[in-house]
C-alpha cells in the first residue's frame, strides 16, 4: 500500500488503480480523403464551385502565389489537374460567386488578387464543361492611389446582395491603416467588359503582428450573402465581423470579434459551411506547422443576440501551415454533407476532407438543412 500512494503521489508511469484515469489523450487529426496534385511553386488559396446541375463536374480552384510565373490551377474533385492558368503575378486569394449579370446572360465568376499587378482578374466558370475563360486579360486595376505594400491587394471575397443580385469584391491588401483596411468593390460586366468600381473602404486593425513591433496584416476574408456579413481575420487578434452591405445603415460599425483567444499561429482561412435555414457554421484555420488547427464557430448568434458565437471546437488537421481553405455544404460525389478543401503548405498541394468526418468531431449530426 505505500508504494501504491508513493506512485499516486509522484505521477510515476503506473497510474492504474490510482484512482485516476490519467490525462486524455490528444484528439488525433482529421484524415483527409484525398489530396490534390501538387502546383510548382508556393500553394495559398482554394475556392470551390459547385457546378449548376452535375455535382461530379464540380471544381476546386487553387492559386499558385509565386511572382512573374504564379496561376490559378483548376482540379475536379477527385484531385487531379484540370487546367493550369499561367503566368500570374504572385496571385494571392480566390473566391467564387454565382450568377454575374452580364450582356450574355448570368455568369459564374471566380476572382483573383493578382498582388504584384495591383489588380483584380476574372474568369468565367461554364457550365457546358468548357474551360475556365478569362474575361479581362489586363485585369482590373484597384487600391488606386496607394504606393509599395498598401497597394498590393492579397485577400478576397465575393459578396452577392439578396435583394438586387449586385456583385461586390471585398479586398484585403498587404498593410493598412488602423481604419479603413479594407476595400470594396462594385463588379459588372457590360458591353465592355468587366468593370470594378469602389464604393466604400471600412473595416478596423489592430496592427498587431507576430513579434512585438512588427507589422500584422489582414489577409483572409468571407462573406455570408444570405445573413449579410463579412468576416475577416486579424491575424494576430481577432475575427472581425461587419455588414457585408455598403449601404447597411450600420455599414459603418463593427459588430464583434470573434476568436480573440485560443490560437497559437496566424488566424488564417475563413470559410462558411452554411445551409438555407441559417444553420451552418464559420470555419477558421489556426496556422500551425505541420498540424494547422480548424477553429469552429457557429454560423448564427445564440441567447446573447445574433453576434453570440463562441469557439465550439478546435479541430487537430496534417495540413501544414494553412494559409486559405473553403468549404461546401452541398452533396457532391463522395462528399455526402459537404466538403472542406485546406491549402498544404510544405508538400504544395491541397487535402480534401468529407465535412462528415468534421461533424463527426462536433460531436452531432452536420446542420439541418
Amino acid at each position: 500500500m505505500r508504494l501504491k500512494a508513493i506512485v499516486c503521489v509522484l505521477g510515476l508511469l503506473i497510474v492504474t488503480g490510482c484512482g485516476s484515469s490519467g490525462p486524455a489523450a490528444a484528439p488525433s487529426p482529421l484524415v483527409p480523403v484525398r489530396a490534390t496534385g501538387v502546383v510548382p511553386h508556393d500553394p495559398d488559396d482554394p475556392a470551390i464551385w459547385v457546378h449548376p446541375v452535375d455535382p461530379a463536374r464540380s471544381l476546386i480552384l487553387a492559386t499558385d502565389k509565386v511572382a512573374a510565373n504564379g496561376g490559378l490551377h483548376v482540379f475536379g474533385l477527385d484531385g487531379q489537374l484540370r487546367q493550369s492558368i499561367t503566368p500570374l503575378d504572385r496571385p494571392n486569394n480566390v473566391d467564387v460567386e454565382y450568377g454575374l449579370e452580364s450582356p450574355s446572360g448570368p455568369l459564374d465568376i471566380a476572382v483573383v488578387t493578382e498582388r504584384l499587378q495591383h489588380r483584380l482578374r476574372i474568369f468565367s466558370l461554364p457550365a457546358d464543361g468548357g474551360p475556365v475563360q478569362d474575361l479581362a486579360p489586363a485585369g482590373l486595376p484597384i487600391l488606386e492611389g496607394q504606393t509599395g505594400e498598401a497597394a498590393e491587394p492579397m485577400g478576397i471575397a465575393l459578396y452577392k446582395r439578396p435583394r438586387d443580385g449586385a456583385v461586390f469584391a471585398l479586398v484585403a491588401p498587404k498593410t493598412g491603416g488602423a481604419t479603413a483596411y479594407l476595400w470594396q468593390y462594385h463588379l459588372t460586366i457590360g458591353p465592355g467588359g468587366p468593370a470594378a468600381r469602389l464604393v466604400r473602404r471600412f473595416g478596423a486593425f489592430s496592427g498587431l503582428g507576430p513579434q512585438a513591433g512588427e507589422a500584422g496584416e489582414i489577409e483572409a476574408v468571407a462573406v455570408d450573402d444570405e445573413l449579410g456579413y463579412v468576416y475577416f481575420a486579424d491575424e494576430r487578434f481577432g475575427l472581425r465581423k461587419w455588414h457585408a452591405d455598403p449601404d447597411h445603415p450600420e455599414a459603418a460599425t463593427e459588430l464583434a470579434v470573434l476568436g480573440r483567444t485560443g490560437y497559437l499561429g496566424d488566424r488564417e482561412g475563413l470559410a462558411l459551411y452554411r445551409h438555407a435555414d441559417g444553420s451552418g457554421y464559420l470555419v477558421s484555420s489556426d496556422q500551425v506547422p505541420g498540424g494547422t488547427r480548424l477553429m469552429i464557430y457557429p454560423r448564427a448568434g445564440g441567447p446573447g443576440g445574433p453576434h453570440d458565437q463562441p469557439l465550439l471546437h478546435v479541430i487537430p488537421t496534417p495540413a501544414d501551415e494553412t494559409d486559405g481553405l473553403d468549404v461546401s455544404s452541398v452533396t457532391l460525389p463522395g462528399y455526402a454533407e459537404g466538403l472542406l478543401v485546406m491549402m498544404n503548405s510544405t508538400p504544395r498541394n491541397f487535402l480534401l476532407f468529407a465535412w462528415e468526418d468534421v461533424a463527426g468531431r462536433l460531436g452531432t449530426a452536420a446542420p439541418r438543412r
